[in-house]
């Protein structure tokens, strides 16, 4: 297995190149912006030469993964450009759920195989899982040779692959955040008015764990549309006057519920179990806040 070198040891960086290190890959070097934060992520993964260099860093891998955030990336590229290193036979990746393989062009023009490698999935801190990329799908996108370094990698540590074009990854990443991101500012909501009734933040956590769940268990066992259940499901159109009512006292709350109620009414005439009359009601409801 080729030698791997990370810049941008943070809590990507850090958690890839842990289970890298378990599955039989050798991490040379790795590179923070901080000497004490790139010692100490060399210590949780157990292996490589911790500095502040990425030029050194890259120059030690056959393989460079780029794991910086996506507003640092042209400036590591310039920097590598500029560099006297020999790019051909190096493979770099960068992480970038929205940047495309393109964005690593410079390194490309000097020789390197370039591609855009995306786990779908979240990274709270920095992880010493072996099994944390188990299952877990990578969007892929970028030059032959490089996409099967990726697929090699992706395959070793337990995960999925599927191609991505490279006009499709900015969708793809706002699909990424409603999934992930914006489903935590909405659970935020629904504790806050939660907090409204008296409960705190953990009692509220608790007694909403269930149902969120319980709620992805049935997206997982029957089809999305089968899943959404409550008032819209049903029509019941005096339970949603009441919550409208309810949320004139939270005016961003009642915003997202407008707007997600909209998008139920739209999933409710493709599954064919709401009565049209009762839609239609709805919709004029929505139309009059």
């Amino acid at each position: 297995m080729k030698p791997i070198a990370i810049i941008g040891a943070g809590r990507l960086g850090v958690s890839l190149a842990y289970v890298l290190s378990k599955k039989g890959y050798t991490i040379k070097a790795l590179s923070c912006r901080s000497k004490s934060s790139a010692e100490e992520s060399r210590q949780k993964i157990g292996q490589g030469t911790a500095s502040t260099d990425n030029i050194r860093t890259a120059d030690q891998g056959e393989i460079v993964f780029l794991t910086v955030p996506d507003d640092a990336i042209e400036y590591v590229v310039k920097e590598l450009e500029s560099s006297p290193l020999d790019w051909k036979e190096k493979v770099v990746l960068h992480c970038s759920g929205l940047l495309t393989s393109h964005a690593l062009d410079p390194l490309q023009s000097k020789g390197a195989h370039t591609a855009s490698v995306h786990p779908c999935l979240s990274f709270p801190e920095k992880q010493s899982r072996i099994d944390l990329f188990q299952g877990i799908f990578f969007a892929l996108e970028g030059d032959e040779r490089a996409v099967s370094a990726a697929k090699d990698i992706v395959n070793t540590i337990g995960g999925l692959h599927f191609m991505i074009r490279a006009e499709d990854k900015a969708c793809y990443h706002t699909a990424c955040s409603l999934a992930s991101n914006m489903s935590v500012a909405l659970l935020y909501t629904a504790i806050s008015l939660l907090s409204e009734c008296g409960l705190g933040q953990d009692e509220a956590k608790k007694i909403l764990r269930p149902l969120l769940e319980g709620t992805l268990h049935n997206v997982n066992k029957v089809d999305i549309f089968g899943a959404l259940t409550g008032p819209v499901a049903r029509g019941d159109l005096a339970t949603i006057k009441k919550h409208l009512a309810e949320l004139k006292k939270f005016p961003s709350a009642r915003r997202i519920y407008i707007d997600l109620t909209k998008q139920g009414l739209e999933m409710t005439k493709c599954g064919n179990k709401t009565p049209r009359e009762k839609i239609s009601a709805m919709e004029v409801l929505l139309e009059r806040e």
